[in-house]
């Protein structure tokens, strides 16, 4: 199976052979979650890092009225929380939005890792840091963009980062979130979002098929977002 973890990291730069391996056998034993379950809920203690091998999942806060706010979208590759053992508690949960297969690295492996492979921890700084500019460019869409350019950013977002670890290619992909997870990272209620979908339907954009969302055309979705797409550095990736 294709080390999804180690494809992301490599985008930052060479790992070395001792790197890869350390990381290889960090993951070797990953475990079969279910959807829809929490990996860690706000209020734990910190644990083990977590490595998405394969699945989508998504962190999240519930407001003291009920409401569920999603911060971020974590797809196969992506590490969960590399510093937040530092932190006496979660302040926030990560729940499974697809089946994913997920390994647990002991923190004190993974600052073993970090400390004898100064490439390894180079490119997971990185990807933090990429991770940081992610949460940025979702600020500025929930204060300044319009309910179709928050929209059409996101699928924008998810396109691209799925594409950064081969997950598609050019062309068509398919969303595994539903319309309710969408509107509850978005700030919008489901009949708001489905309003925006059809309109991107509209606009030959995107279409919905089944409670899957299909990226029909990518440049006309990045268009109607004004997307820029430099909180990814890219060109980072493009220059390794």
């Amino acid at each position: 199976m294709n080390n999804r973890f180690l494809t992301k990291l490599r985008n930052f730069g060479e790992l070395g052979e001792a790197g890869e391996a350390a990381l290889t056998k960090a993951t070797a034993m990953p475990r079969k979650v279910a959807a829809r379950s929490d990996l860690i809920r706000e209020g734990d203690r910190p644990g083990p890092v977590f490595v998405m091998l394969d699945g989508w999942a998504f962190r999240y806060k519930i407001m003291p009225g009920g409401t569920r706010q999603v911060l971020a979208f974590l797809m196969p590759g992506d590490c969960c929380d590399l510093h937040i053992g530092l932190l006496a508690e979660m302040d926030h949960s990560i729940q499974t939005v697809t089946p994913a297969l997920v390994a647990k690295i002991d923190r004190v492996e993974m600052n073993a890792i970090l400390d004898a492979h100064r490439p390894v921890a180079r490119a997971m700084y990185i990807a933090q840091l990429v991770d940081e500019g992610t949460m940025r460019a979702w600020i500025a869409s929930m204060g300044r963009r319009s309910s179709v350019e928050r929209v059409a950013h996101l699928m924008c977002e998810l396109y691209l980062r799925a594409r950064n670890i081969g997950l598609t290619s050019e062309g068509p992909f398919a969303l595994p979130m539903s319309q309710i997870v969408l509107a509850d990272a978005l700030g919008m209620t489901p009949v708001h979002i489905n309003r925006v979908f059809k309109e991107l339907r509209l606009a030959d954009a995107m279409t919905l098929k089944r409670g899957s969302l299909m990226i029909t055309d990518p440049s006309k979705l990045a268009k109607i977002a004004g997307f820029d797409e430099n909180f990814l550095h890219r060109r980072l990736r493009q220059t390794r």
